[in-house]
């Protein structure tokens, strides 16, 4: 868009795609896979450690066989991978913990600043007017509010972590003060552009999110790790009891949203109602190719172009039916499970990918964000992968202290001969 080049509309934009981004991410893909088969050791102990995750995309890939347009299912099942791929370049790096930082440092420092200049100064890249109601919103550099929300959430909790950490000393001292200052900005960026978006479901889970950061950090928590079960379960069942008792209406009318959360509802009941395997599915990312599908959503809903169904799990039953439900389920358990283990064990990272992961669960509520390239899927992904990590005491390297960004192993002096051995296996001993 921003090249002034024509891209595919309507129902090419859902087969064919821009050639310009398929030759991007197979770029990208292609170096992913260098890096990985570098690191191969590395990579299967991961892949190993984390079955849910690996049976869930062997099934989006077996799925394409009943899809009714198995090509670009293909094609979109490859893209998929690469969300994989580079959460696997960020857990594999010889320090992981140091790794994700640099992640939310740079990819925050590029995106939110850059979303600032758009709006402020440059709107006809910046804004755009919605296709819900025709009223103007801010889309930063991305391509709508919602897709701006998201980004700033999970980028201003990263922001967050770092902030608590570095106030809290659990970071190395070189050059505290000037991290925290960046840090600091950041963070305040990141929640001015939340205000921007006016995403209301990306506004509640930066909220939570937050709230699990703090309530971590509490010697409460510290101490008795399993009363991080009790704060979760209370928020979700808080959340279930709003929607299941009819309070969805008077909690969307506090977030700023219409009782239908803008038409969303609806939308929930039509596109239910056209799924064409409750077991299966239409196959991976299929049930919107069909013209059938959009003829039907264009005559319930004239003049709204929909491309998705607004809610994480509706969509994955639509692609996958009860069986992808299922292993998102699974993957659920397994990265929850993961997360509090590494709580007791690293808690300032380990109240990180709690956040993520209930965070995830909310957020998919009223909108889709177990989808390819989608910043919610990727760093819950991430939480699973990092979780399983070091629930599973994984190494990720020969050097005893490449975990010790993450405070699980202590920085060990380099020593040669016998007395380096003896101080080596000394600590090892008082970490067992």
């Amino acid at each position: 868009m921003w090249l002034g080049m024509s891209p595919p509309t309507g129902a090419d934009t859902q087969m064919e795609g821009s050639p310009v981004d398929g030759a991007f991410f197979q770029i990208l893909l292609v170096a992913a896979i260098c890096v990985l088969a570098h690191r191969g050791r590395r990579t299967l102990t991961f892949l190993k450690a984390n079955f849910p995750i690996l049976i869930y995309f062997l099934f989006c890939l077996s799925s394409v066989v009943w899809s009714d347009y198995p090509g670009p299912a293909l094609r979109k099942w490859i893209k998929a991978i690469g969300d994989l791929a580079m959460i696997l370049i960020v857990v594999t790096d010889p320090q992981p913990v140091a790794a994700l930082r640099r992640v939310f440092s740079r990819v925050g420092f590029l995106l939110l600043p850059m979303s600032v200049l758009l709006i402020k100064y440059y709107p006809l890249l910046g804004r755009r007017y919605g296709a819900w109601d025709g009223a103007q919103m801010n889309i930063g550099v991305t391509l709508d509010k919602n897709l701006l929300g998201v980004i700033t959430f999970v980028l201003s909790l990263g922001a967050a972590w770092r902030v608590l950490a570095l106030l809290s000393g659990d970071e190395p001292p070189t050059d505290r003060r000037r991290h925290l200052m960046a840090q600091g900005t950041l963070l305040a960026v990141g929640v001015w552009l939340l205000t921007l978006a006016h995403s209301a479901t990306s506004l509640a889970c930066f909220i939570l999110g937050i709230g699990l950061l703090l309530a971590t950090r509490l010697r409460f928590f510290r101490r008795k790790a399993a009363a991080v079960h009790v704060l979760v379960l209370s928020l979700i069942v808080t959340a279930s009891l709003v929607l299941l008792l009819g309070g969805g209406a008077s909690a969307a009318q506090a977030l700023g949203r219409d009782p239908t959360l803008t038409g969303r509802t609806e939308i929930w009941a039509a596109v239910i109602s056209l799924a064409s395997n409750p077991l299966v599915g239409a196959g991976f990312e299929s049930f919107w190719l069909s013209p059938r599908v959009h003829e039907k959503l264009w005559q319930l809903f004239p003049g709204l172009p929909l491309n998705e169904a607004h809610d994480g799990y509706i969509e994955v039953y639509l692609n996958l039916g009860w069986m992808g439900v299922g292993l998102i389920g699974l993957i659920f358990v397994g990265a929850y499970r993961g997360a509090v283990k590494t709580f007791r064990r690293a808690p300032a990272l380990g109240g990180l990918l709690v956040a993520f992961v209930l965070t995830a669960v909310t957020y998919n509520l009223t909108e889709a964000g177990f989808r390819m390239l989608t910043s919610t899927w990727f760093f819950f992904l991430l939480a699973a992968i990092e979780g399983s990590r070091i629930a599973a005491g994984v190494t990720v390297g020969a050097s005893p202290s490449l975990d010790a960004s993450s405070g699980l192993v202590p920085q060990l002096p380099a020593r040669n001969g016998l007395a380096g051995r003896q101080t080596t296996r000394a600590i090892a001993g008082q970490i067992r």
